[in-house]
C-alpha cells in the first residue's frame, strides 16, 4: 500500500525551482489588457463583456496550460516587487489624467483613451516581463 502511494507521487527533484519555466509572452498580453481595461471601456462600451471573456480565458488557461509554471505565478504574486508594479502603474494612472487636466488636454475623447490604453497595456506587460526576469535571477535560475 504505501508503495503504491509513493510511486503515484512524483519525484521531489521534479518540483525543485530548476525545473520552472518562463511565463509565456501570451500570459503578459491578457496583463496588458486588463492594464488598459479602463481606457478601453471609455474607448467601447460593450468592452467590458470582451474583458471579462478574456478574463475567463486567462484563468482557464491559468489553470490548464500554466498549471506546471504556477510555482512561478505564486512567487511572483507574493512578492512585493509586483504589488509595488500594480499599485505604480494605477498611480501613473492617476497621475497622468491629473497632469493631462492640469495641462488643459484631458483624455475625454476616444482617441486620447485609445492612446492612454496602448500605453497602459505596454507598461504592464513590460513591467510583468521585468519582473519576472528579475524573479529568475534572485532564484539563480535561467529562464527556459
Amino acid at each position: 500500500m504505501i508503495g503504491t502511494l509513493t510511486s503515484r507521487r512524483t519525484p521531489v527533484a521534479a518540483d525543485g525551482p530548476e525545473n520552472v519555466r518562463a511565463l509565456p509572452i501570451w500570459f503578459f498580453a491578457f496583463e496588458g489588457a486588463m492594464g488598459a481595461a479602463y481606457d478601453v471601456c471609455h474607448t467601447w462600451h460593450g468592452a467590458w463583456a470582451v474583458l471579462v471573456a478574456l478574463g475567463a480565458v486567462n484563468i482557464v488557461l491559468g489553470l490548464t496550460v500554466l498549471r506546471r509554471r504556477m510555482k512561478l505565478v505564486k512567487a511572483m504574486l507574493r512578492n512585493g516587487r509586483t504589488r509595488h508594479i500594480a499599485f505604480g502603474l494605477v498611480g501613473a494612472r492617476l497621475g497622468l489624467h491629473l497632469l493631462l487636466g492640469a495641462a488643459g488636454v484631458a483624455a475625454t475623447t476616444p482617441l486620447a483613451h485609445l492612446g492612454l490604453a496602448v500605453v497602459m497595456a505596454g507598461a504592464t506587460m513590460a513591467l510583468l516581463w521585468f519582473d519576472q526576469r528579475v524573479t529568475f535571477r534572485a532564484l539563480g535560475l535561467t529562464p527556459a
